[in-house]
């Protein structure tokens, strides 16, 4: 039997978004977590990107669980789309196997989904593969981080967490846990990343609440809170202090009315059923006496926040005298959305506080500090930084080697890239696929750079489509040539460029051959509108023979 265990993250390596890795060992495979990335500002059209499986697509009977540390979207989000490319059973503290039940009940895949609950403590074997599980604090209950007995040793996976003192839900990361792994001996730790960049401590979520009760305190109209879906701590503290302020709560956001519904129904969530309204109720309640929870953090065109600040959304519209709280921080790429949808807001003359503003938001990522005493409790032989954009990788190993360990133990890797353990020790291995997979409407993986690279020709310069039409037998021209723009010039203001732009089409049919028509009026319309406008649209020709 091959005892050599390879790591290989598909996600989250050198990137904010759609975490996953793979651990390999014999002919087994298991994943940690599947998640999605908001794609950047350069991927036109875009609404999703997905980590790559082609690599495991070539044996997919090898992958033998997904084990998922936590319920937000680039842990869980790519299961509706992954899940209908291979099969593989999943398993899922209680809360995040609630998250999972709605997507994949909205996919049409719930049924067809082995799904396990498991609880920090509990134990999965897996192949050569035993899980253990134990409790990290993070921005959203039930978080876990990862022990993973391998053939070659122990292999701490933390998940996002964070060593928050004064926890929302009430239950610490698990030191005592961590100090246990670190004396039973740890090969590898792979360690969150995102927050390497800040000294000291991340602030406790109490601090979100002190906040909130200021805010609340003060408002006179609505007050609109606005978080992630699946942060279900954060809509907790927003009922805590809308009862403290005797406000009745609306919930807006198809996310979020399900997600609500969902750790309701599980008791993560405490409300009182006379509390709620509908969202066609809160116009009939007192502005003093609403406060509504809703998405669009991340200015997400759909989202209800977002549609409410472009006055689209058809409940809600934002007036003088609201006040709406942005409990969140842009994902980096989402900057631009979200500064849109913040002027937006202030246009309509809310009061809007963010978390440049006041502390409405804390990080869930644990800081240097807590990073320094991740290693420390766990002592591992080598270390993985995970999770972050490549300098967050770059600066959670440099914390690493200030700590002891040798720096070439330390594997600052990217997608794709493979680590291999084996008895004589760790090395890369080949690379694998570890790319992007784009989703653009209903369309999964068909958009490629081919297709962004012609989008953003596009959208710098436009296009010019010229239709002629030619004697089938003679070749010559009978009709046209027409030309139409879009995003080039305006017509109207251009009429000798496009005339001009004409005769050079008729030149090019009456001295060239037929057969190469379309690239000769290509090639010849290209040089010559660069020539008058030092732009280069995409031209289309259309040659019909009639």
């Amino acid at each position: 039997m091959n005892d050599t265990l390879r790591i290989i993250p598909l996600g989250g390596a050198g990137e904010v978004g759609k975490n996953m890795t793979l651990f390999e060992a014999g002919e087994t495979a298991i994943a940690v977590d599947c998640g999605l990335m908001f794609p950047k500002s350069d991927m036109l059209g875009i609404d999703l990107v997905i980590p790559d499986i082609s690599y495991l697509m070539e044996a997919p009977d090898y992958l033998k669980g997904i084990f998922l540390t936590h319920g937000h979207e680039d842990h869980i989000g790519a299961l509706p789309y992954i899940l209908r490319q291979l099969e593989a059973p999943l398993y899922a503290t209680r809360l995040t196997r609630g998250l999972i039940e709605v997507k994949l009940r909205e996919a049409k895949l719930l049924d067809t989904t082995e799904i396990h609950t498991i609880a920090p403590g509990d134990r999965i074997a897996v192949g050569p593969f035993t899980v253990e599980f134990f409790h990290v604090c993070h921005s959203i209950p039930d978080s876990v981080g990862m022990a993973i007995n391998t053939p070659q040793g122990l292999v701490i996976y933390t998940g996002e967490y964070k060593f928050d003192y004064t926890p929302v839900h009430g239950r610490l990361t698990d030191y005592a846990a961590l100090a246990e792994y670190g004396k039973r001996g740890v090969l590898a730790l792979m360690a969150d990343s995102t927050n390497s960049e800040r000294p000291g401590y991340t602030p406790s979520e109490r601090t979100v609440s002190e906040a909130f009760e200021r805010v609340f305190g003060q408002a006179k109209g609505r007050i609109i809170v606005s978080t992630c879906a699946s942060n279900i701590s954060r809509v907790q503290q927003v009922i805590d202090c809308a009862l403290h302020h005797n406000r009745r709560l609306g919930v807006v956001g198809r996310s979020m009315v399900a997600n609500v519904g969902m750790a309701r129904k599980l008791g993560y969530l405490s409300v009182p059923d006379d509390m709620l309204l509908r969202a066609e109720e809160l116009d009939t309640v007192p502005p003093s006496q609403v406060a509504i929870v809703c998405t669009g953090t991340q200015g997400e065109p759909t989202s209800a926040l977002v549609r409410m600040a472009n006055q689209e959304h058809r409940q809600v519209r934002i007036q003088y005298g609201d006040t709406v709280i942005l409990s969140a921080t842009p994902i980096p790429g989402n900057e631009e959305l979200v500064h849109r949808t913040l002027d937006n807001l202030f246009r309509l003359g809310a009061a809007v506080y963010y978390h440049r503003l006041m502390p409405v938001h804390v990080s869930g990522h644990a800081s240097q500090e807590e990073q320094k005493m991740m290693i420390s409790l766990t002592q591992p032989r080598y270390f993985i930084p995970i999770g972050g954009e490549y300098r967050h990788l770059v600066l959670n190993g440099q914390l690493a080697t200030n700590l002891g360990i040798p720096e070439e133990n330390v594997f600052v890797v990217e997608n794709g890239q493979v680590i291999e353990f084996d008895d004589e020790g760790a090395r890369l291995g080949q690379r694998v696929e570890g790319g992007h997979v784009l989703i653009d409407g209903l369309g999964i993986g068909d958009v490629g750079e081919v297709v962004l690279r012609d989008r953003h020709l596009l959208s710098r310069d436009g296009f010019v489509v010229v239709v002629v039409a030619l004697d089938e037998a003679t070749g010559d021209l009978i009709e046209g040539p027409d030309i139409v723009s879009r995003g080039f010039v305006y017509m109207r203001s251009a009429e000798d460029l496009i005339d001009e732009a004409k005769s050079l089409v008729i030149d090019v049919l009456t001295n060239g051959h037929r057969d190469t028509a379309s690239n000769l009026i290509r090639d010849t319309l290209a040089e010559f509108l660069y020539q008058q406008t030092r732009r280069r649209p995409m031209i289309f020709p259309v040659v019909l023979e009639v």
